[in-house]
């Protein structure tokens, strides 16, 4: 696994990163993806942007970006193809098109290097490499986390799948909208990382909610707890920077009246996601399945539009023992 930081401009990497310059065609401009294809237009990309949803095409427009009428006009001429969508069954969709609407890969010049940075199952991300490789194009998986204040401020990380030459040559323009690149292995293993992590920082994220909670019946102040746990073992993200409860963590998503974020409702879809692969795995993952099933109840109530750590509503709501 090889870890990559920021390293200035992109002629310092040698020839074989994409620099500045490049069309890239970025489909998927909704609250993650506008700022991504934001932030590869102020780095000097040439973004040409398409999504299916009126109103995220107006937010392309007023942002300054290219939006082309279809997914394969967008293609049609770029380097890099980066899509953003809300599932793998939508990835391979616009991979392969249908009998109506030409497919991506089709549209693409031979030799595009497409980076999917949706979050979507490891074989579905396998599956759209081999549609990618076989059409003779370059093919990452490279899901991200960090939400839309990460996205917004180009702070991103980046969980990466596929060789090592295309993650070289996608390295500049990951740059341009993370912060962290981890090269994961190879095919599918950038969606691997994705859902491991998620689910740590699900189960993570319900067991500060949960030590809040006791506190509050025990007498603690949020701020006392805070300040123990913060600098000491309990110490996590899910504590120093999406802390559930208002007041430590001004940016938190709790002094926004739990507005994402990461939603409940993506939350929810990821742990799907880490199910079904515990399910292919055989791994007894007690917690992570536990997590599952209660952000399966949150995101199904009022936490699907909630920030995650408005999964502290649902504990200090619950009936006690």
């Amino acid at each position: 696994m090889t870890l990559r930081r920021a390293q200035g401009p992109a002629e310092a990497r040698g020839p074989a990163g994409i620099a500045p310059g490049v069309r890239v065609a970025f489909l998927g401009l909704g609250h993650m993806g506008l700022p991504m294809a934001r932030n590869l237009a102020a780095a000097g990309y040439d973004v040409v942007g398409f999504d299916v949803f009126p109103a995220a095409v107006d937010a392309a427009l007023d942002a300054g970006l290219t939006v082309t009428l279809s997914g394969p006009a967008a293609v049609a001429g770029a380097e890099v193809v980066i899509t953003m969508l809300q599932s793998g069954e939508q990835v391979i969709a616009a991979y392969r098109g249908s009998a109506d609407i030409i497919g991506l890969v089709e549209a693409a010049s031979p030799g595009t290097l497409f980076i999917d940075c949706s979050t979507i199952a490891v074989d579905e991300a396998q599956e759209a490499h081999r549609i990618a490789e076989t059409a003779k194009h370059r093919s990452l998986d490279a899901p991200v986390s960090g939400g839309v204040v990460g996205a917004e401020g180009a702070t991103l990380a980046f969980m990466v799948g596929g060789s090592e030459a295309d993650f070289a040559a996608a390295l500049p323009v990951l740059e341009a909208m993370g912060k962290r690149v981890v090269h994961c292995g190879g095919a599918g293993l950038g969606q691997a990382a994705k859902v491991c992590n998620n689910m740590i920082l699900a189960v993570s994220q319900i067991a500060v909610a949960e030590a809040f909670v006791l506190g509050e019946r025990l007498g603690l102040s949020h701020q006392a707890l805070f300040d123990v746990a913060s600098n000491a073992s309990g110490q996590c993200w899910a504590l120093t920077t999406n802390c559930p409860v208002p007041g430590p963590v001004p940016t938190s998503p709790a002094n926004r009246d739990y507005r994402p974020g990461f939603a409940g409702a993506l939350m929810n879809k990821d742990l799907g996601l880490a199910e079904q692969a515990l399910d292919l795995t055989g791994v007894d993952a007690r917690m992570g399945r536990l997590a599952r099933e209660i952000y399966r109840e949150f995101a199904d109530g009022p936490g699907a539009g909630q920030d995650f750590s408005g999964i502290i509503h649902t504990i200090r709501d619950a009936p006690g023992r």
